[in-house]
């Protein structure tokens, strides 16, 4: 493992208006960068076996939290609409430099996708999507939706929030230590809070897929200048086959690499071999 790699320097970027994105860095200042961007509902700790992982590879990995996850700001009007997510990834590009690779899993996916396509565009040199593509499957959608509108008024425990992911997310094995649940929650009073803002769920569901969505979603795919790989979850219920080949079809310069046995968050269900699809991609770039 390169020097630096292990243990993430904290840093912060500003995004748009002004708002506050914190980050964790992995790797040596002169490596090439790359940008991990969580989904909705998670924090930059999706990325904690990810980071060191990459950096060791000789990548300088850079993890923020979206707004109003984790420890970054939320937005002061409760607007989480996607253009300012998108914007947001255009301001940490510009500030990071060097014409990063974006690695987007979910909300993360749909943002870059909009900044590295839609004017202005990031400056970036390759695009990795993971388990998102033009349009949900509406049933995977609907029930993220669900998981993140239950339990408005927070958890007794630590240890009861990872029962209820446990329970959102059957394929994969329960964690040895459900304390570890800590980074993704804010404890106020006795009680232990989802680290994001409570706003943000409302009307999450329609924002996955608003109508005219999928088309400009292929629309900026097809107008950014860079190679995109697709990961697919092998057991997503969010990134349906057939809608993986629909977006490679009408993306010419676009792949798709599957990863078995693994769900909606490809990185967190089996993140060996999320590294191991996307190794052979990255070391393509030019």
């Amino acid at each position: 493992m390169t020097a630096g790699a292990a243990l993430p320097r904290p840093r912060t970027f500003v995004g748009r208006g002004g708002l506050l994105l914190s980050a964790d860095v992995w790797g040596e200042a002169s490596s090439p960068p790359l940008v991990l961007l969580h989904g909705g509902g998670q924090t930059r700790h999706a990325w904690q076996r990810t980071g060191p992982r990459l950096a060791a590879l000789g990548w300088r990995v850079i993890a923020p939290d979206l707004r109003g996850h984790g420890s970054s700001q939320w937005s002061a009007d409760g607007d989480y609409a996607l253009d300012l997510f998108a914007d947001d990834v255009r301001a940490l590009v510009a500030q990071v430099g060097g014409r990063p690779v974006l690695i987007g899993a979910s909300l993360g996916g749909l943002s870059s996708l909009l900044a590295a396509g839609e004017a202005p565009r990031a400056a970036i040199r390759a695009l990795v999507l993971v388990d998102v593509a033009h349009r949900p499957d509406p049933h995977g959608a609907r029930r993220i939706a669900e998981f993140m509108r239950q339990r408005p008024d927070g958890f007794a425990s630590p240890g009861e929030a990872a029962a209820t992911v446990s329970a959102h997310l059957p394929h994969r094995p329960r964690p040895d230590d459900p304390e570890g649940i800590r980074k993704n929650l804010r404890r106020h009073g006795d009680c232990w809070f989802w680290h994001w803002d409570p706003r943000m769920p409302a009307g999450f569901e329609g924002r996955m897929d608003p109508p005219g969505m999928a088309e400009r979603l292929l629309a900026a795919a097809r107008q950014a200048d860079v190679p995109i790989l697709l990961v697919r979850g092998g057991i997503s219920d969010v990134v349906r086959e057939d809608i993986a080949e629909q977006f490679c079809d009408r993306v010419p310069h676009a792949r798709r690499v599957d990863v078995a046995d693994a769900g909606h968050m490809v990185a967190g269900d089996r993140n060996e071999h999320f590294i191991d699809a996307i190794i052979p991609f990255l070391e393509g770039i030019e």
